[in-house]
């Protein structure tokens, strides 16, 4: 890599370039055994004599700080420690960058910045059973195919194989209706919502989501100026009566509620769709996670219903594959479909284009299906090992909330207070088990004591020795509260 030197003003130019290289490797810019650039090529790229480059270089070797080695070049001593770049130092006289006020009342996630051998965080799938190998091979497939216009822009909706292969998938696998002009593939689903919002709505909008929630939506919402107003959820999903009349735009996730796991039932859809058609608001499906059923019969999206044009339909390959990948898709009414490919487009042109056609190719292929097909046994199972265990050694302490779907479930706490059950998640993370509070999620309610367990990345043979130790956290605490 061409390191920079600056000159300009400079009368001692062997000098200067010795000073700004030697810095650079005591504040750590260049690591021990890093090359520095030849000596030609520096001059060149500095226009001065090759001796002036020379006689630097010298000086550092000298002193230590570089070695020497005939026909290889120049480098920095592998014994010298390296350092992290000091932080610049801020002048008194310059004022602070001002920020919007919102930005000091948004917090960056924690909840994955640990590691736990128990892992029951919500919404991760199980790494290890990802089809590397095969993934692999239409990875390379793809960038092979892709060399010739590996160097050009491409529409902002996405791929148009790959936006084929997403309408037929969910056209078989959700009866979700929609051609691949009206897919738009994303960065996930939080760049499906934020393009949503940059289209539909104004500073002041109200937006209604469902209480408690999804926690990123709410901040994205949040950000973006709107007024946000949580709805409250009970065992049919989100309570269509208690919708605030100036909502524009309504956040759902009618297939497997986060975080209660809830079902919204047909009564309950028909409902909201005729809100939204009375109201003029538009109802944004979250449909993340419903790829995985382990009983019940599915119902039909919101979108499938839907015959006036009022539902964005979202989906997220995250959960299906891996959160790594940032693929995701949203299924859009044709009154929205120009506005939403420009905003896609003035947000980040397009996804990466060589992931779209490798997973076009794995759709296509059927590989996508039986991948689905194998997790959600395995899932199946640890779902009915998480919950039986819930039951059997939680009963004192928690009431499971019935869910069939998705890759968490989600309990509330009996006897214990918001704070109790705080003290308990600490508790877990140092004897190595991860689970998440159900209090942040809440969108402006009263928090509520609870806990949301995930079995997507923990083995079905490790579930029950950290529900052990779960249990031992609970029993702790209520020890401590006897105590005092």
């Amino acid at each position: 890599m061409a390191f920079h030197v600056s000159l300009v003003g400079r009368s001692d130019l062997s000098g200067e370039i010795y000073r700004q290289i030697r810095q650079a490797i005591i504040d750590g810019r260049l690591r021990p055994r890093e090359q520095l650039s030849p000596t030609r090529e520096l001059a060149a790229a500095l226009t001065v004599a090759r001796s002036t480059v020379t006689i630097a270089y010298e000086n550092l070797v000298a002193e230590g700080f570089a070695t020497s080695q005939k026909g290889a070049g120049t480098f920095v001593s592998d014994h010298l420690e390296a350092k992290r770049p000091a932080p610049k130092t801020r002048r008194s006289t310059v004022r602070p960058m001002r920020v919007r006020q919102v930005w000091e009342t948004i917090s960056l996630p924690t909840v994955f910045d640990r590691a736990a051998d128990f892992d029951f965080r919500a919404g991760l799938p199980d790494a290890s059973l990802f089809p590397h190998r095969a993934w692999r091979r239409v990875v390379a497939a793809a960038a092979r195919s892709r060399e010739k216009a590996a160097g050009v822009y491409e529409h902002a909706a996405g791929n148009r194989d790959l936006r084929a292969a997403i309408a037929r998938h969910i056209g078989i696998s959700r009866s979700v209706s929609g051609s691949p002009d009206d897919v738009i593939v994303t960065n996930g689903t939080q760049q499906a919502l934020d393009i949503i919002a940059r289209v539909l709505l104004e500073p002041g909008d109200v937006v209604a989501m469902e209480d408690p929630g999804y926690p990123p939506p709410k901040e994205l919402f949040k950000a973006l100026g709107t007024r946000l107003i949580g709805v409250p959820v009970d065992g049919e999903g989100l309570v269509v009566q208690s919708l605030p009349t100036a909502a524009r735009l309504i956040y759902v996730t009618p297939s497997h509620q986060f975080p209660l796991g809830v079902v919204m039932s047909l009564p309950r859809r028909r409902a909201l769709l005729a809100w939204a058609e009375r109201n003029n608001a538009v109802i944004v499906e979250d449909d993340y996670d419903s790829e995985f059923r382990f009983g019940g019969r599915p119902l039909d999206p919101l979108q499938t219903l839907d015959t006036t044009g009022r539902v964005v339909y979202v989906g997220t390959f995250s959960k299906t594959l891996l959160p790594t990948l940032r693929l995701g898709f949203m299924v859009v009414p044709p009154s929205l479909r120009e506005a939403a490919q420009k905003a896609k487009h003035v947000t980040d042109w397009h996804t990466a284009t060589t992931a779209q056609s490798a997973l076009a190719t794995f759709i296509d292929e059927g590989a996508f299906g039986r991948h689905v097909r194998k997790m959600s046994r395995v899932y199946s199972e640890r779902h009915d090992v998480l919950t039986a265990g819930i039951r059997r050694n939680f009963g004192d302490h928690l009431d499971l909330i019935p869910s069939s779907t998705g890759l968490h479930v989600a309990a509330y706490a009996r006897g214990a207070a918001v704070e109790h059950i705080d003290a308990i998640t600490l508790r877990a993370y140092d004897i190595g088990v991860a689970i998440q509070r159900m209090s942040p999620l809440r969108v402006d309610g009263k928090p509520q004591a609870g806990i949301v367990l995930g079995y997507g990345a923990i083995e079905t043979t490790r579930v029950a020795e950290g529900l052990k130790r779960l249990r031992r956290c609970f029993d702790e605490c209520v020890r401590r509260r006897h105590a005092a």
